[in-house]
C-alpha cells in the first residue's frame, strides 16, 4: 500500500480490522470483545496459558487471587487455583502485590511453578516455587513452598515482576531500582545490588547457600564485585520481560521517570543506563557523570512524556488473525492507553504501527484527556498476554480483561 503524506488518510476494511495512514506511520485498528464480564477481576497482572495441553489459562490478580479459566471462557466455569493473603504482601497497592507467575518448562512432568510477589515486615520482593500435585484437578501440593530468592526493597514502588524462562532453560528476573525518586541509593549500578537488574539463575540446582544456581555463562560469574545472578545492569523500572523464542530476542520495557520511556533488547552483560541516563538522554538530575569505559545500551525505541506516561512491555504477535502484526512486538502506555506495534530486526526498529482498540464501535484507546496536566485515559493497559488461540489479550489495569477477535 502505498504511504500518504499527513492529513492524508485512507481507509481499507479488510475483516474485522482497518488500517489507516497518517504522516508514512500506521494506524491497525483492531476490534476487541470484553470477557469475564459478570466476574470479579480486579487490577489483572497476567494471563497465562496452562502448559498441559488442556486450553485452560490462569488470570493473576494483583490481590493474589489466581483463577482457573476454561478454554471456553464461561464464567460459571471459573475456579480459584491460588489465593495470597493482601495483608502479608501490600502496603500500596499501586505496584506491591503478586507480580508474576511463570511455569517451569518441564511443568509436565514436575508440576512446579514459580511466584513473584512483594511481602512485608521487612518489605522484599520474593520468588517461590509451589508445586501441582494433581496436574488434571489443579490440586496445589500444600507442603511444597520453597523460597528461592528473596531481594530487600527500601520502598513500596519499582518492584518489577513477571519472571521469564528463556529457551536455555533458566529463568530471568527484572528487578526496579528499589523505588522512590532518581534512584536515591544508585542500585541500578551498584554490582553488589540485585536491584535495577536483569537477573538469570538455574532454579534446578542449588549453590552454597543459595536456593537456586548460578549459571556459569552468566557474564559476571566469580567476577569481584559483582553478584553473579547479575545479567545486565542499569534498568530502573522494567514491566516487564518477554522472551521471543522464533527469534530468541529477549524485550524490556523500562518505565522512566520524567524524560523517557523505552523498550530495550536485552544483552549479556549489558549495561542500560540508569540512572546516568534515562532513554538516550542525559539524567540531569544527578550530579555524576559515568566513568569514561562504560558503554550503554541505547532502547531499539523510546518514546517521550508527550505521548506517554508509563510503558507496559508486551509480547511479539505470532498469531493468524492479524497478518499485519505478527512478529511484531506490541506494547502500550499505562498512563495515555496508546499502543503500539514495533518490529526489531538485527536490534533496529524495521516497522513501526499505532493500534487502536475498538469495542462496540468506540476506540477504547483514543486520545487521552488530561486533567492537571495528567492524562485520563479510560484504558490503562498492564499487559499483552497470548490466548490458548494464540491471539492477543488485553489486561486493563481498572479490571477488564479483552480478546481480539
Amino acid at each position: 500500500m502505498k504511504l500518504l503524506p499527513t492529513l492524508i488518510c485512507i481507509t481499507v476494511y479488510l475483516g474485522c480490522f482497518v488500517i489507516k495512514t497518517f504522516a508514512e506511520i500506521e494506524t491497525v485498528t483492531i476490534s476487541i470483545q470484553q470477557e469475564l464480564k459478570e466476574s470479579e477481576t480486579p487490577k489483572p497482572i497476567s494471563w497465562v496459558l496452562l502448559p498441559d495441553g488442556s486450553g485452560r489459562s490462569l488470570l493473576v490478580l494483583q490481590g493474589g487471587q489466581i483463577l482457573v479459566v476454561p478454554p471456553d471462557l464461561k464464567e460459571s466455569k471459573i475456579t480459584s487455583f491460588l489465593k495470597l493473603s493482601p495483608d502479608q504482601m501490600i502496603v500500596k497497592d499501586f505496584e506491591e502485590g503478586l507480580l508474576g507467575l511463570v511455569f517451569h518448562p518441564k511443568y509436565r512432568s514436575n508440576g512446579l511453578f514459580y511466584l513473584y510477589n512483594t511481602l512485608q515486615s521487612p518489605k522484599r520482593s520474593v520468588l517461590v516455587e509451589r508445586r501441582v500435585k494433581d496436574l488434571k484437578r489443579l490440586e496445589l501440593d500444600s507442603s511444597h513452598d520453597r523460597t528461592l530468592l528473596e531481594i530487600e526493597q527500601p520502598y513500596w514502588n519499582h518492584n518489577s515482576g513477571v519472571p521469564e524462562f528463556g529457551p536455555d532453560g533458566y529463568l530471568y528476573l527484572s528487578t526496579g531500582d528499589g523505588g522512590n525518586a532518581n534512584d536515591p541509593h544508585d542500585f541500578s549500578q551498584n554490582t553488589f545490588s540485585l536491584l535495577g537488574k536483569v537477573l538469570r539463575i538455574d532454579v534446578d540446582k542449588r549453590e552454597g547457600a543459595l536456593q537456586y544456581g548460578i549459571p556459569e555463562d552468566n557474564p559476571f560469574k566469580n567476577k569481584p564485585g559483582y553478584r553473579g545472578e547479575i545479567w545486565t545492569i542499569g534498568m530502573r523500572n522494567p514491566w516487564r520481560l518477554h522472551w521471543d523464542i522464533p527469534s530468541n530476542t529477549l524485550f524490556c520495557a523500562d518505565v522512566g521517570q520524567h524524560q523517557k520511556e523505552e523498550i530495550n533488547v536485552i544483552k549479556k552483560g549489558g549495561n542500560y543506563g540508569w540512572s546516568f541516563r534515562e532513554g538516550t538522554e542525559v539524567f540531569s538530575l544527578k550530579n555524576r557523570k559515568p566513568s569514561a569505559d562504560i558503554e550503554f545500551i541505547d532502547p531499539v525505541f523510546e518514546y517521550g512524556h508527550d505521548e506517554g506516561t508509563s510503558v507496559s512491555g508486551g509480547i511479539v504477535y505470532r498469531g493468524d488473525n492479524h497478518p499485519e502484526l505478527y512478529g511484531h512486538y506490541i506494547f502500550g502506555d499505562w498512563g495515555t492507553g496508546k499502543c503500539w506495534a514495533i518490529k526489531v530486526k538485527n536490534d533496529l526498529v524495521v516497522s513501526k504501527k499505532y493500534i487502536e482498540f475498538v469495542l462496540d464501535e468506540e476506540v477504547i484507546n483514543d486520545l487521552p484527556k488530561f486533567v492537571n496536566g495528567k492524562p485520563q485515559s479510560p484504558f490503562k493497559p498492564v499487559n499483552f498476554c497470548i490466548s490458548a488461540k494464540n491471539e492477543l489479550v488485553l489486561l486493563d489495569w481498572q479490571g477488564s480483561v479483552y480478546f481480539t477477535r
